[in-house]
């Protein structure tokens, strides 16, 4: 028997490659259900299922009992959640409680993608942001729903993933592909100040490592997937050589975030790409 897996958000930039990965073998039928809000159609990948739509939607739009379901199709960007209240709670809120109630239903195994902004600033950046919030509370409705329904669970945390597909431009644009996209047209870096706020960068290829492991073998929470390499934001653009243009902070914007891998390196996961030789590849290319 083939196992039937579930990608929400299998059209955005992790999702996308998550898919691919598992596609690959045989014994899988993949399927996404995605919104295409940031995800898109050019990152369709063979021998996936794709079914358009909101998660809120997830009980009326998928008519198969899965084995297993990523979670990964929520909004995903902190800053811009100030302005994106509405869409936030429908993708985060709304869709939370219909997929868990899906897969409550269905008898199945949840990988839910939360955020590392929980662990931010030692725990204050859990509340900094609607993004921030609804992704932490989110973490502990999946708990309970563990408790209380006996629903099989994982839950990891992404830190900064980078890589191809990224969102190179525009209000969704993410630190690196915006830095590339730049680099690429002779423009100034620009960065939020201070500066001097630290990211952890994954690349994805070890963020889908990760997420397979956790979602054949991992259960529980803090599943973190990320580089223990730390930089600054300064210390990046610096990396690519380009010329810094500084902008005015923005809310909800953390300094630090603790990396919690311990669970996830304990099933034999390691990152194995570092930030530096990714932007030395591309700049070589200038």
């Amino acid at each position: 028997m083939k196992k039937r897996i579930l990608i929400t958000g299998g059209a955005g930039f992790v999702g996308s490659h998550l898919c691919e990965r598992l596609a690959q073998d045989n014994n899988n039928e993949v399927y996404s259900l995605d919104n295409y809000f940031t995800g898109s159609k050019d990152n369709h990948v063979d021998n996936v299922t794709y079914i358009e739509g909101d998660t809120a939607n997830i009980a009326k739009l998928i008519k198969f009992t899965p084995d297993m379901v990523y979670h990964l199709g929520e909004y995903s960007r902190v800053e811009q959640s100030f302005d994106d209240i509405d869409k936030v709670w429908k993708y985060n809120k709304d869709g939370i409680f219909a997929v868990l109630e899906f897969v409550r239903k269905a008898g199945c195994k949840i990988l839910y993608a939360g955020s590392s902004t929980k662990f931010g600033d030692g725990g204050l950046g859990r509340s900094a942001s609607p993004y921030a919030w609804t992704k932490a509370t989110n973490t502990e409705l999946v708990m309970n729903y563990g408790n209380w329904f006996n629903v099989p669970y994982a839950i990891t945390y992404f830190y900064n993933v980078y890589g191809p597909r990224e969102i190179e431009s525009g209000k969704y644009a993410t630190l690196i592909a915006l830095f590339k996209e730049k680099m690429k047209k002779g423009e100034p870096l620009t960065i939020v100040s201070p500066g001097t706020q630290k990211r952890n960068f994954t690349y994805i290829d070890d963020i889908i490592d990760g997420l397979i492991l956790v979602g054949e073998n991992g259960y529980g929470d803090e599943f973190g997937i990320g580089s223990g390499e730390a930089y600054s934001i300064l210390e990046v653009a610096e990396m690519f050589g380009g010329k810094i243009e500084m902008l005015p902070e923005r809310k909800g914007n953390r300094m630090v975030a603790d990396v919690v891998t311990a669970k996830t390196e304990a099933l034999g996961w390691k990152p194995k790409h570092k930030l530096q030789d990714y932007i030395e590849s591309f700049t070589s290319t200038l």
